[in-house]
């Protein structure tokens, strides 16, 4: 893992390189293989959902056998987000698929409100039958979509980290009022809009004033990043032990991964909590009543999640967490 640095003014630290010894182990003979499963020979599909609500929509799923067996005792049932009411529960279909056919049901689903904001909904239909694949269940899924995702993390930004030292009343980073002081990281090089070097990427501190919004409570925002690259790394720190959770990373081809990583509390945890890298220290904080707390270290970290390298990234949606705190995310190569 690549170390995290200040471009200007920090002096890089110099990093050693460890090198793990492993003994050879003993050559055992290779277990034999475990019989292969049947290859799924059932495709289901979910067309378009409306979701211009309040309304009744009806979604139409398809079922296709293309396993060399005939597929029996079909039954499908589908299911939208939490609340949304669907009929039938289940339908059953009569007779049998050959292969290579396919047969559709529709069902009604309960579509409220449109909510303002990005919001993306999962439904799924499940087939469960005899024969076909043998494998006896298949599912489909469809996401849509409505709204747009933020422009950017700048767009996200809904909390205040970093106040001066003249002026500490707006911060409220902890919940209780707490803040960096913008002082103190100025003399560690993070200052407004300065490049920070992690993991691989060039990060950007917030490039706003003290005391104004300048970081994300994650609470699963969705926000755009296109590229392409090798990891996506976030600069930030945790309130709290447990500022962990999973950001998944949407591609243009509408396929998605997930990553899971965590922030070390900005102060006490140990620096390297979750698997992260620190990226700057900072002498005390600012407190609703003034500069404080001297002697204790608050600090940055950069932590990174994996990406598909063949793919390009549409956007990002964030922990469903509070406690993990962003600054900035950018890809790295």
């Amino acid at each position: 893992m690549r170390p995290a640095r200040l471009i200007a003014p920090l002096r890089a630290a110099a990093v050693a390189a460890a090198v793990l010894l492993v003994p050879a182990q003993a050559a055992t003979a290779a277990p034999a293989p475990p019989a292969a499963a049947p290859a799924p020979g059932t495709e289901v599909t979910v067309s378009t959902v409306d979701l211009d609500g309040p309304a009744i929509s009806e979604v139409e799923v398809t079922v296709r056998n293309t396993a060399p067996q005939r597929l029996r005792s079909l039954k499908v049932s589908f299911g939208g987000p939490v609340g949304w009411a669907v009929q039938p529960a289940v339908r059953s279909v009569s007779g049998s698929l050959a292969t290579g056919a396919s047969v559709s049901t529709t069902f009604r689903i309960q579509v409220p409100e449109k909510r303002s904001g990005f919001v993306i909904r999962t439904f799924t239909a499940t087939a469960t039958y005899q024969g076909g694949d043998g494998l006896g269940t298949a599912t489909g899924t469809r996401t849509e979509r409505s709204g747009s995702p933020q422009a950017n993390l700048a767009a996200a930004y809904n909390a205040v980290a970093i106040t001066d030292e003249a002026d500490t009343k707006p911060g409220n980073y902890d919940g209780e009022g707490n803040s960096f002081s913008a002082q103190k990281l100025a003399a560690v090089g993070l200052t407004p809009g300065a490049r920070v070097e992690a993991l691989g990427a060039e990060l950007t501190w917030p490039d706003v004033p003290a005391g104004s919004k300048d970081n994300v409570s994650s609470a699963g925002q969705a926000v755009a990043l296109p590229g392409r690259g090798s990891e996506l790394v976030f600069l930030g720190s945790g309130v709290g032990s447990g500022a962990t959770g999973s950001a998944t990373v949407y591609y243009t081809d509408g396929t998605t991964s997930t990553g899971s990583f965590g922030f070390p509390n900005w102060s006490f945890d140990p620096a390297d909590a979750h698997g992260a890298t620190l990226v700057a220290s900072t002498d005390g904080r600012n407190r609703p009543d003034g500069y404080g707390n001297a002697t204790v270290k608050y600090r940055v970290f950069a932590h990174s999640i994996a990406l598909d390298p063949d793919r390009t990234v549409d956007f990002v949606v964030l922990p469903a967490n509070g406690n993990v705190h962003l600054f900035d995310m950018k890809i790295a190569p």
